[in-house]
């Protein structure tokens, strides 16, 4: 089988990368260049994807599967399966579950209204553009080529986002550390490489549609995974677990500030709650959070020894000073109550 990457080099790319490898597919990898090199055995072939003519390189090659992880202007995705689709088997586009309209329900599916997109759109919002990536592969593609992963949470190795990196590293400096919540709380994520395998079977079984792609609930906790962390860290870390009320008085931003926790009070604790019955049936595997956060930790130990670490987003993980400062508070809201 031979497998075209759009991207190729970070994150989850990197992951339909090796996991094709690992299955001995062909694998062509087309990008701009300026970040990594593929691995070995992995054809690269330069491009830019916002400028005219960007796949001429690439059209009539017959590929079996595309993978697109495009998450900006929705017009580049049309663009793609314009010039791809008439020698393109199958179209894997990594998607989101911030498509589902705002609220989202607690325990819903792929049946949950979406918004709206436009697949001719520049860059918008980031539901809008996803949305409109999927609109633009189905009226270009056909929605029977085309299998839309709905990603919720991704955690993992080479986590350019920078969430769980940030509980690494913060853990890793030991000493009290801001629990949110309580060990209990139940979180979804999926691993890159997990989402990555099941793209891969769905395009080999001739699956299409949406598919929610986070682990089921009830499998792991925010504790189990800060636990994890601990562990893999060697830290003498002692997590301080503060009640989520007292954290919004202290305007602590859940999701940013606190990597990964919502709330169960918060509307945005929906995103934990994912329906994956769909991802069950088509063959989804998780790994245990163990794996996904040891795996994490070396990447991140690699990247920091040798200075490429990328940048987490500015608003990802808490400053020291206030941490200490709300743990300091919290203490002595228990001293008097």
């Amino acid at each position: 089988m031979q497998i075209l990457v759009l991207g190729g080099t970070q994150f989850v790319g990197h992951a339909f990368v090796h996991e094709a490898l690992a299955r001995g597919y062909d694998v062509v990898v087309a990008n701009r260049g300026v970040t990594e090199a593929p691995p070995p055995g992995v054809e690269h072939v330069t491009i830019d994807r916002l400028q005219p003519g960007a796949y001429d390189a690439l059209v009539g090659r017959g590929f079996d599967v595309v993978v697109d992880t495009w998450s900006r202007a929705p017009y580049v995705v049309r663009d793609a399966a314009r010039a791809l689709g008439p020698s393109t088997g199958r179209w894997v586009y990594v998607s989101s579950r911030s498509v589902y309209a705002w609220p989202p329900p607690r325990y819903g599916d792929e049946s949950v209204p979406v918004v709206d997109g436009d697949p001719d759109a520049d860059a918008t919002e980031y539901p809008f553009d996803k949305r409109g990536g999927e609109l633009a592969l189905e009226r270009e593609l056909g929605g029977d080529r085309v299998a839309d992963l709905r990603a919720g949470l991704i955690l993992g190795p080479r986590d350019n986002v920078g969430r769980l990196p940030w509980w690494l590293r913060r853990i890793a400096r030991g000493g009290r550390v801001l629990a949110p919540d309580r060990a209990d709380l139940g979180i979804q994520y999926i691993d890159p490489r997990d989402l990555a395998a099941l793209g891969l079977d769905a395009a080999g079984a001739g699956r299409s549609g949406p598919v929610d792609v986070v682990c089921p609930v009830g499998t792991v906790t925010l504790g189990g995974m800060l636990e994890a962390c601990v562990d893999v860290t060697g830290s003498d870390a002692v997590l301080e677990w503060v009640d989520p009320a007292f954290l919004l008085e202290a305007d602590v931003a859940p999701w940013t500030e606190l990597p990964v926790w919502m709330p169960e009070s918060e509307e945005g604790y929906a995103l934990h709650t994912s329906d994956v019955r769909l991802a069950l049936e088509w063959g989804m595997r998780n790994r245990p959070v163990q794996e996904s956060v040891a795996d994490c930790w070396a990447w991140v130990q690699e990247v920091d020894a040798a200075g490429t670490a990328p940048p987490p987003r500015d608003d990802i993980g808490m400053d020291p000073a206030k941490e200490q400062a709300v743990l300091a508070a919290w203490d002595a809201r228990r001293q008097t109550s």
